[in-house]
């Protein structure tokens, strides 16, 4: 899976939340490579390298935009996961979230979260936080990236 420098690994089970998060993308002119997940089992199965193929070398994603709430396995627990894995831990993870919860965050920041956004309600201001925040993860900050099998 070569080539996913500037991939989005978005996990967020509200259809309509990632469809304003891929079209601000899109609206900003980031990234188009976003790989959207409903749930985090499917998470946690994508970020094992579950979707690759054999003869194709895993490669991470350049940020992981993670909701809390998600079914099947939330999103403290795919946070936790993603932090203990040795292809992942270096992966930048930002929770998107209507959560403002002072222990959400506190067990957010505990467990290595790199940013915790909470998603605006007004579709405007929403749309502008999610340009603003592809954009710093995208083209401004600079990541450790991660190797498999020393390459």
């Amino acid at each position: 899976m070569a080539g996913n420098e500037d991939m989005i690994l978005l996990v967020e089970d509200d259809p309509n939340d990632a469809e304003l998060i891929m079209r601000a993308f899109r609206r900003g002119k980031l990234s188009t490579n976003v790989v959207h997940l409903r749930d985090g089992e499917e998470a946690v199965r994508y970020v094992a390298g579950e979707h690759v193929r054999q003869h194709e070398k895993w490669s991470p994603p350049k940020v992981i935009l993670l909701d809390l709430k998600l079914p099947k396995l939330n999103g403290i627990e795919v946070l936790r996961r993603l932090k203990a894995n040795e292809r992942t831990k270096n992966v930048p993870v930002v929770i998107l979230t209507s959560s403002q919860e002072d222990s959400d965050i506190e067990k957010a920041y505990a467990l290595g979260v790199n940013s915790y956004v909470t998603k605006p309600i007004e579709f405007d201001a929403f749309s502008q936080a999610m340009m603003n925040l592809g954009s710093y993860w995208l083209r401004l900050n600079k990541t450790q990236r991660t190797s498999e099998g020393g390459a």
